[in-house]
């Protein structure tokens, strides 16, 4: 196996006691500083919590086929941008791995695998899903924002198989004027991975194309809170 490429990171940081953790993939030809700005812009504020670290990876750059094999930060690579053609797995094994790294050292950094989110916009968000489902099952929850996989996708199967149960639950956005990747895609993506025994909620927006919005964002970070509660919010609750 490749030996594991140490992927840069901008990080927000918890404003309290660092108890979890949160992994936010960038969408193709963006980087985490790119996303990290961009949420901030639609939010008016940083994506930021008392207890949890939210941090966003850069993906290195690689020849990306469906720009004719010019240089992006994608996560993977694809044949091209449609959910009837195979997977480029060995891009994406490979980026696993990398990503991987990224979950050891905040395991390291004392956060259990169960105190953590992992999730993406468009392309990092089908990223977040193989991360999840295929290696990280014990994760406190997956989110995909205007994402789909292919239709033949290993995730699928890896679900199917899982001895983990129950899995992460998903949360999934899109919006209904997405010109880029169609909301069906993001529906039948929903579909498939809820027949194969995922716990998933869709949430549309209407007249939203491929971009982020305020109302997604706020859903988002209520989702988050309810996933990783602060241990004061858990132990009172108990």
């Amino acid at each position: 196996m490749a030996a594991v490429e140490k992927l840069r990171r901008c990080v927000v940081s918890q404003t309290g006691k660092h108890t979890a953790s949160v992994l936010f993939l960038h969408g193709s030809g963006d980087t985490g500083p790119g996303l990290q700005a961009w949420v901030r812009d639609v939010l008016a504020k940083d994506m930021a919590f008392e207890h949890i670290r939210v941090i966003f990876p850069t993906a290195p750059a690689r020849p990306y086929t469906p720009m004719h094999g010019s240089l992006s930060h994608v996560w993977f690579d694809r044949y091209k941008i449609s959910r009837d053609c195979p997977e480029h797995l060995e891009s994406i094994e490979e980026m696993c791995s990398n990503l991987g790294a990224v979950v050891q050292d905040e395991i390291r950094a004392g956060v259990p695998k169960h105190r953590m989110v992992i999730g993406g916009f468009s392309m990092g968000g089908a990223m977040a899903l193989h991360l999840v489902c295929r290696y990280f099952q014990d994760v406190a929850g997956v989110f995909a924002l205007s994402s789909f996989l292919n239709k033949d996708s290993v995730v699928y199967q890896a679900v199917e198989n899982a001895t983990q149960r129950p899995l992460p639950e998903l949360l999934q956005c899109h919006g209904t004027a997405d010109e880029l990747v169609s909301h069906t895609w993001g529906e039948e993506t929903s579909c498939l991975l809820k027949k194969a025994g995922m716990n998933t909620s869709f949430h549309s927006f209407p007249g939203l194309n491929h971009q982020l919005c305020r109302a997604e964002m706020e859903l988002l970070h209520s989702w988050i809170l309810k996933k990783l509660p602060s241990e004061s919010a858990f132990s009172a609750g108990h």
